[in-house]
């Protein structure tokens, strides 16, 4: 059994399809399907059913799947704690973030990493959270800042800090003259949401429904850029982290102070249990600790 075999099956293990791996891995379908069939008689079962032009994970599949993010863990171990007799000379980071907060969070450590070790290769990602959950579990990132509380039992945590949540208003709507608003205003006040996979939004709806309603919002974007952009319009009313809303200082919407609760999030470091965690690693989650601790996000 070779490592480009195992190589070759995970890519298919992620697509599913042989023409789409090949091009992935930039090579013919047909030594694709070799390198496979080889796979298959050496383990001594079939790896995937073919069923018409499905292609599907069989149980022994499924079982060499787990073990194959496995041997790429300890090779990546490996080169990792080699790499560390170099010091921070060279090497290789790669962190996947919260999209709410990529920029404003990130940048300042960003800067003065690349600046201290330049010959370190750094890679940020902004990701949503169950893809930092999987980017992290295949071996894909070093490590990753997600909301929390997490549970995951080859996840560990490390908190980082709490953020509050506000209502951003159209600058000439009468909701932005005010000092501060409940919740309560998303019940008669159109607004502009996340869908209600994201995390944010899921936070939302549980604080509206601790005050027996559902928000209603008149429309739903992915982005925080576009929900941003639909408020400046006067569309309507929005909630998102202050921290951000304060970075993109956007002259054409006021920030507004919720209350009676306050809204808060916990965001924190999530990395693999047992990963070793090479110097830039290290050295990269220190600096953005002390970076929050200097400087409170909120």
């Amino acid at each position: 059994m070779e490592l480009r075999q195992l190589e070759y099956f995970m890519t298919l293990c992620q697509e599913l399809h042989f023409t789409r791996a090949a091009e992935k891995l930039g090579i013919a379908q047909p030594s694709l399907s070799q390198q496979i069939r080889l796979l298959e008689h050496e383990v001594g079962t079939p790896l995937f059913d073919r069923i018409g032009k499905k292609t599907m994970l069989t149980e022994a599949g499924k079982i060499l799947l787990h073990h194959s993010y496995n041997v790429f863990h300890e090779l990546s171990q490996s080169r990792a704690a080699i790499s560390e007799l170099q010091g921070l000379k060279r090497g290789t980071l790669k962190i996947g973030v919260l999209l709410t907060v990529v920029n404003y969070l990130l940048s300042p450590t960003v800067i003065g990493f690349h600046s201290a070790y330049p010959n370190v290769e750094l890679s940020v990602h902004g990701l949503r959270t169950g893809d930092i959950y999987k980017g992290l579990l295949q071996n894909e990132l070093d490590f990753g800042i997600v909301f929390l509380p997490m549970e995951h039992d080859d996840l560990e945590a490390i908190p980082l800090y709490k953020e509050k949540l506000a209502l951003a208003a159209p600058i000439d709507h009468p909701i932005a003259q005010k000092a501060f608003v409940t919740l309560h205003i998303l019940k008669d006040t159109p607004s502009v949401l996340l869908p209600d996979t994201y995390f944010l939004r899921q936070v939302i709806n549980e604080q509206c429904r601790s005050l027996t309603f559902t928000p209603q919002p008149v429309l739903e974007m992915t982005t925080m850029e576009s929900i941003i952009n639909m408020v400046s319009k006067g569309v309507g009313v929005t909630i998102l982290p202050k921290a951000y809303l304060d970075y993109i200082d956007n002259t054409q919407i006021r920030t507004v102070p919720i209350q009676n609760p306050v809204i808060t999030t916990q965001i924190g470091i999530v990395h693999r249990k047992n990963k070793y965690l090479s110097a830039a690693s290290r050295v990269f989650m220190e600096q953005l600790i002390s970076s929050v601790k200097d400087e409170p996000i909120s």
